[in-house]
């Protein structure tokens, strides 16, 4: 089919969710992906910091089609042998006891505040119930999911949204601590948010809130759905604080491009839950499992966060030398190949003027730029994507001086 039928045929038949680039993908290798015309472009969002071993990665295709030929879904009434073995590596690397396993990041969440709730009303008492989630956040389109993110634009149209749900400020200890009450079970927090355009959060508050926990006797979740394994230069993000949550959730990177999550807990915590009390249908199924053992395999062999470790730093230095000479950039955000660029106008047509330039980002926020590449890059690929970048910042800046509108500056 070509790219406009492609294109008639969604908009004629699939929900209008989605704002769609006018491109129809069809081929992806490495850290580049193909779309039906045969145009090549270099792919720094990678399936939104999904495709970390970047696209069709061997050890991924090879597992996924060693397992579906031999199975592909029993359901959770039998053992098979990649869940368990799965489970096994994410338990050892995170120093958490327990795993369940979802299909989805917002399903790793609704489990890991379903588990919360359950621990806190079984010790405490029912009335043990709230979770303090924080502003700018952003945790799932699932109606409790949707509850704990803080970014209201998401709310509207959905409410009323369900109960239990106390927002606190983002990197601010203080409000925390004033939004703790005897109904507090847990905080909910995303050591470095994505969605509302890279922010990390600082020592001094994650190192807070980890004294409240233990203060207070209450849970601490982190969310790295997007920040976790390798993203950020560490294999999870808490090790940037030196600290270890009760329950973390992971999706995105777990199975190299197929849909898989996962939530952890130590043990305490996980006994919460007993039989009945949580499942999922498809959730760790053979098939999304083996996709996972090989891609977290490979993430552990070939060393990928000490690679987004010094990648990243190549990358931060190559962006501040496009901040010293185009104004418009007002600030560089991020670590390990987690990077946000915040610009002084709207970022859609930027992003749209890369794409045509044969570069892959996104625009999240309004006028930040989102660069999530896979973890494989080198420092050609930086200077590849970074050449893109000042090309059209260029354009921009020659368009601003001849008193014209610039289709690259302006959203």
């Amino acid at each position: 089919m070509t790219t406009s039928e492609v294109i008639a045929l969604e908009k004629e038949h699939i929900m209008q969710t989605y704002g769609r680039a006018p491109m129809v993908l069809v081929k992806g290798h490495g850290a580049y992906v193909w779309d039906a015309d045969g145009k090549e472009y270099l792919d720094f969002l990678a399936g939104i910091a999904v495709n970390s071993l970047g696209h069709t990665h061997p050890r991924v295709v090879a597992a996924l089609q060693e397992q579906a030929a031999k199975l592909i879904h029993t359901s959770n009434l039998y053992y098979t042998e990649p869940q368990a073995r799965l489970a096994e590596i994410l338990t050892r690397i995170s120093g958490l006891d327990r795993v369940f396993f979802a299909n989805s990041g917002a399903e790793a969440n609704e489990g890991a505040i379903k588990l919360a709730r359950k621990y806190a009303k079984t010790h405490f008492g029912a009335e043990r119930y709230e979770i303090i989630v924080t502003t700018h956040s952003f945790h799932g389109r699932t109606l409790a999911t949707l509850a704990a993110t803080g970014q209201t634009k998401y709310h509207k149209g959905f409410e009323p949204l369900p109960p239990g749900f106390i927002r606190a400020e983002y990197n601010d200890l203080e409000s925390v601590r004033a939004a703790v009450t005897e109904r507090t079970g847990a905080i909910l927090v995303e050591p470095f948010q994505g969605e509302s355009g890279i922010h990390p959060a600082s020592r001094e508050f994650m190192a807070g809130l980890d004294e409240l926990r233990r203060e207070k006797g209450i849970l601490l979740i982190f969310d790295e759905i997007q920040s976790g394994l390798g993203r950020t230069g560490k294999l999870f993000a808490f090790e940037h604080y030196g600290i270890k949550p009760d329950i973390l959730t992971l999706a995105k990177a777990l199975g190299g491009g197929v849909p898989i999550g996962a939530f952890l807990a130590r043990q305490e915590v996980a006994e919460a839950l007993g039989p009945g009390d949580h499942g999922s249908t498809f959730g760790g199924n053979p098939l999304a499992t083996a996709a996972g053992l090989a891609a977290v395999s490979a993430l552990l062999e070939e060393k990928l966060p000490e690679r987004a470790a010094r990648v990243g730093e190549y990358f931060f230095q190559r962006l501040q030398g496009l901040a010293r000479r185009y104004p418009a950039i007002k600030e560089i955000r991020g670590k390990g190949l987690m990077i946000g660029i915040e610009l002084d106008f709207e970022c859609k047509g930027f992003v749209e003027s890369c794409r045509q330039k044969g570069l892959l980002l996104n625009c999240t926020e309004g006028k930040v730029l989102r660069l999530v590449p896979p973890l494989i890059i080198g420092e050609a690929e930086v200077d590849k994507a970074v050449a893109i970048l000042e090309t059209v910042f260029q354009e921009g800046a020659e368009s601003q001086m001849e008193g014209k509108t610039s289709g690259g500056c302006q959203g």
